[in-house]
């Protein structure tokens, strides 16, 4: 079943072979064999615990952990363990409602296996002929799903920042929309997975967000992150995500989310429950340690 396919694209992560990273005793990431050894050679910073490692006691408070750790990271950039500095960063913590232990550079969190945290907008609007999805096609210079199909605006989420000041700020860079107009996106729920990618283990969840632009209204990239904006139809949106992979692996399953909310992907379609499990796996890390 090709909307599966989907599914199965962003839960390919077989956890078997990876370390816990522990900090105050709980499990916050998950780490290859690597890495654990890359870690290890940071004791100033982090100390092996089992088969994994955990933060070295006596490195207390967010700001002094975010520092060492940060430091540390540099390092093994260095040595081609972790791929690149972003200069934005992510909380890291158990949970979205737990305390934040640290925050981490946006580079290292697919290294680290913690949660990354992201909001994605679908952008949509109705005429004469129905109703439409604005569809960005991601820039070539993209690292990730460079020339893909992706939601109207998308962004990580970056610590610091609330979820509506988030969209408002991407809607700006990504869409050019005016504040007035973003700060209507309806929250809508969060899909999760949990996929092995080239940058890492990336345990995602992403805070979904229905806006309905006015019928003159043209989305307009200002950030170079859009290569162009296309208005199609939601006929073409199913036989898209449904049959191709144009899409940006995480961003199909938005979009499939929005056509099950939507009416255009009903419960008589046989994988219907399968992918509204799918859709939302569990990304915690309870029995860890």
């Amino acid at each position: 079943m090709p909307y599966l396919d989907r599914i199965a694209d962003c839960n390919t992560a077989d956890l078997s072979g990876y370390r816990p990273f522990v900090v105050d005793g709980r499990a916050v990431g998950l780490l290859t064999p690597d890495m654990v050894k890359g870690l290890a050679d940071h004791a100033d910073v982090f100390t092996p615990l089992g088969n994994g490692i955990q933060l070295r006691d006596g490195l207390e408070g967010r700001e002094r952990r975010t520092e060492a750790v940060g430091d540390a990271v540099r390092r093994l950039i260095e040595r081609g363990l972790i791929g690149r500095w972003r200069g934005e960063y992510y909380v890291v913590g158990t949970g979205w409602s737990d305390p934040v232990l640290f925050d981490l550079d946006r580079g290292a969190v697919p290294s680290f296996g913690v949660l990354g945290y992201g909001v994605h907008i679908n952008g949509f609007t109705h005429d004469a002929d129905g109703a439409h999805m604005w569809v960005g096609k991601r820039a070539l210079t993209k690292p990730s799903g460079p020339g893909k199909m992706d939601q109207m605006v998308a962004g990580g989420q970056p610590s610091g920042l609330g979820l509506m000041e988030n969209v408002i700020k991407e809607c700006a860079e990504e869409a050019d929309l005016p504040e007035a107009l973003s700060a209507k996106a309806v929250p809508v729920g969060a899909i999760s997975y949990i996929v092995e990618r080239p940058e890492g283990l990336r345990r995602d969840i992403l805070f979904n967000y229905d806006l309905e632009l006015p019928a003159d209204v043209t989305p307009a990239n200002t950030d170079g992150e859009v290569e162009a904006f296309h208005r199609w139809p939601l006929a073409r949106v199913v036989e898209t995500v449904r049959d191709t992979d144009d899409f940006k692996f995480n961003c199909a399953l938005v979009v499939m989310d929005f056509l099950i909310r939507h009416g255009h992907l009903p419960p008589e379609d046989p994988a219907y429950l399968d992918l509204q499990m799918g859709l939302r796996r569990p990304v915690d890390l309870a029995g860890w340690v």
